[in-house]
């Protein structure tokens, strides 16, 4: 929490972060009231989970939560942040180990999704290319149009199956997932007011 600059610590169970969560990220477009909250998980089968639309790595402070998991993977080896839109939004991943980005990729149907990848595609993401007949590198400019939209549509829904690959994702944790401490909410730096 100390080096993401989160204050205001609350407890809250799973339940009531994803009610709060998910409220807020629905928030109108420029309102920033959404970025003002995060949920931070209690330890969960080795990770701690920030979750919130202030950790997408594609959006509005995609350089700062770059910044962010550079500096968190510098600490702890390892940090990544997602984005899923789970009606049809799209995806977004941010991986960094040991203080560097490994990857990162948008598929969100924004104009600016190329701009933000950066390194070569993750081992599940050269997975998908080739079960889609593309070159593994990621390289589309020789693909048809058929086959670009089918990599769009793929990659919509990746974020997952991204973050399951890489550590946990909120979508495996189940009974026996291994818990210990207590889940946080908290006001984010830009945030305003008690959480």
């Amino acid at each position: 929490m100390a080096i993401l600059g989160l204050s205001s610590p609350r407890p809250v169970t799973f339940a009531e972060a994803r009610a709060v969560i998910d409220a807020d990220g629905h928030g109108e477009p420029g309102d920033r009231e959404h970025l003002s909250r995060v949920f931070v998980s209690p330890e969960v089968d080795g990770w701690t989970l920030v979750m919130g639309a202030w950790c997408d790595p594609c959006g509005e402070r995609h350089a700062e939560v770059l910044r962010s998991c550079q500096e968190l993977s510098d600490r702890y080896g390892a940090a990544q942040a997602y984005y899923f839109g789970a009606q049809d939004d799209g995806s977004a991943w941010l991986v960094a180990e040991n203080g560097q980005v490994i990857r990162r990729y948008a598929a969100t149907g924004e104009p600016d999704d190329a701009s933000l990848t950066l390194g070569t595609p993750l081992p599940c993401e050269r997975v998908k290319l080739l079960e889609l007949g593309l070159p593994a590198d990621g390289d589309l400019r020789a693909a048809s149009a058929e086959q670009v939209e089918e990599w769009t549509v793929a990659a919509f829904e990746l974020a997952p199956e991204v973050a399951a690959a890489f550590g946990v994702t909120p979508f495996t944790l189940s009974g026996d997932t291994k818990v210990r401490g207590t889940g946080l909410l908290a006001v984010t730096p830009d945030g305003a007011g008690p959480c």
